[in-house]
């Protein structure tokens, strides 16, 4: 079976596409890893070529996004729900650490994984607060509120953190630029799970990072974390039980991940091994400056096409809050889905159907995707307008 394939033209939203090259050096190592005569994914997670490819993975996160020392890196099973659920948990646990108050954790509200997100702290008992819902101000999910009208105490000593979707998958809304010096002295929680190594950012503005692995740097399965070391300083069990808070699950507590190296349970070292694949791939091309500048141009010759033909297609995000990795879009004419869809399919363009939530139509613009794939999307979508308008 050859290891060959043509490149496909493909905007899923998740699990999302891999670069071939990466792929193809994965199924040698899936075989054969290293000349061990058995597979990435056979080895023991504790092992020394294991342990190998947990280092590499950390250090070569550490280079794209220049780490600084004040933060460590650590990956858990799961993806975004796991990271969101057992934020909660080792981030209030961290606060009662510091201040023997359970506090109260903030949430911005921009989309449905920060809604999902807010919802499961509620669920876990972890009292929250509502910084700002978009749906509840605008009516819909589709922009970012102005940060005069959300809700920050004045008082921010009894907020243990606040939390928000830097990038809204299946709303297609992406923040600019967060607001940190509106929160003084409060540790500021990213889901970064469908834009992570997107573009550069400061990491030492951030308590923690979490980002899934399969939208933009690997398969379902596992995610990563980027955590201040001061916020693996967490109460005992029974100091978190004396406030009626929940525990972390052992398999979910940071501090212990970490110190255990991220193998404290059987991490799936094969989907973590193509996930270093792929940072190594970002390195060869130049890192994020250059992915960025890249990522920039694919979503700005889609969103320019999809805004030269407004009769036939709809874009419901603010301008200023559109996504780079995420395009959505609906079609005026419903009716024209289905048409839609089967002349992109005609043309090898796949993966353009909207999130089930939402409908419409969703172009997916990871890093992954190239360049030369847009541009087929674009021509696709310009004869399509010209047809319809």
């Amino acid at each position: 079976m050859s290891l060959d394939r043509a490149e496909p033209n493909y905007f899923g939203a998740g699990p999302a596409l891999l670069p071939t090259s990466v792929l193809q050096q994965a199924a040698k190592d899936l075989i054969n890893y290293n000349g061990l005569g058995l597979g990435a994914g056979e080895i023991s997670h504790r092992s020394s070529d294991a342990t190998k490819i947990i280092n590499d993975t950390k250090q070569h996160l550490t280079e794209l996004l220049s780490i600084p020392d004040t933060h460590e890196v650590f990956f858990l099973q799961g993806g975004g729900t796991t990271g969101f659920s057992s934020i909660a948990t080792n981030l209030t646990a961290a606060f009662v650490k510091k201040t023997g108050k359970a506090g109260k954790a903030g949430y911005i509200i921009d989309g449905t994984w920060s809604k999902k997100s807010y919802e499961e702290a509620v669920r876990l008992g972890v009292e929250t607060y509502t910084v700002i819902d978009a749906k509840k101000e605008d009516g819909k999910f589709g922009s970012i509120p102005d940060v005069e009208k959300w809700n920050i105490p004045s008082d921010l000593s009894e907020t243990s953190y606040v939390y928000f979707c830097d990038n809204e998958t299946v709303n297609g809304v992406e923040f600019t630029e967060f607001p940190f010096e509106k929160f003084p002295g409060v540790e500021i929680v990213a889901d970064m799970s469908s834009n992570f190594l997107s573009k550069e950012i400061d990491v030492s503005k951030y308590g923690v990072i979490m980002a899934g692995a399969q939208k933009n740097v690997g398969l379902a399965g596992l995610s990563i974390y980027i955590i201040k070391k001061s916020l693996l300083e967490q109460a005992s069990d029974d100091e978190l039980k004396a406030l009626n808070l929940p525990l972390s699950p052992i398999a979910f507590h940071y501090p212990t991940v970490v110190k255990n190296n991220s193998a404290y349970n059987t991490i799936p070292i094969f989907t973590l091994h193509i996930i270093d694949l792929v940072l190594k791939h970002l390195l060869e091309l130049g890192g994020l400056v250059a992915q960025e500048k890249l990522n920039k141009e694919k979503a700005s010759k889609l969103y320019n096409i999809l805004d030269q033909y407004p009769t036939v297609y709809n874009l419901p995000v603010d301008k200023k809050y559109r996504s780079n990795m995420n395009v959505v879009f609906t079609i005026k004419d419903g009716s024209l889905d289905s048409e839609f869809l089967k002349a992109a399919t005609e043309k090898t363009l796949s993966g353009l159907k909207g999130h089930r939530s939402v409908g419409g139509m969703r172009a997916s613009l990871y890093n992954a995707v190239s360049l030369n794939s847009v541009n087929l999307l674009v021509d696709f979508i310009k004869e399509f307008g010209e047809a319809h308008k």
